[in-house]
């Protein structure tokens, strides 16, 4: 018997519509939605500055995705790269004062628009829903990101 739930394309759907709701924010920052995750997860991260590798593992993208975002975001002022000094095939990412100038802007638009998705969800609805998309990252053979927000933003 075919099943088909069309959990990919609803998947989809809902990465786009996040996007569409934080695009004007982001705009007006200079900003992508992708770029701003990343800049959060580096910001996170200030007191150990990651390497690009980092980031591709915890959001799961290709080397390339992940150099293109990190070269935009260094063409725009947000993040400079600095040799490690223990490993020379590391670049170490450093968040500029303009990367923090904009972070509670970044912050309060990622608020609004969670606050927004879970609407008449509650909290044991919503767990529930985090567990199940976890399963189903895991069950494609990757491992959830999860970034708290005390550690994201």
């Amino acid at each position: 018997m075919f099943r088909y739930h069309a959990i990919g394309p609803r998947a989809k759907q809902l990465n786009t519509l996040t996007d569409q709701w934080l695009r004007p924010v982001f705009e007006d920052l200079e900003l992508t939605p992708a770029q701003s995750r990343v800049l959060g997860f580096l910001i996170a991260r200030k007191d150990n500055p990651c390497c690009p590798r980092d980031v591709e593992e915890a959001f799961a993208l290709t080397h390339p995705t992940v150099s293109g975002i990190l070269s935009r975001l260094e063409e725009k002022g947000f993040l400079t790269f600095h040799a490690d000094d223990t490993d020379r095939r590391c670049k170490r990412l450093r968040p500029t004062e303009k990367a923090f100038e904009v972070h509670a802007r970044m912050e309060s638009a990622f608020d609004r628009v969670e606050d927004q998705m879970t609407q008449g969800i509650t909290p044991e609805e919503l767990e529930q829903f985090s567990a199940l998309l976890d399963q189903v990252i895991r069950n494609l053979g990757a491992e959830p990101c999860h970034f708290p927000k005390e550690e994201f933003l």
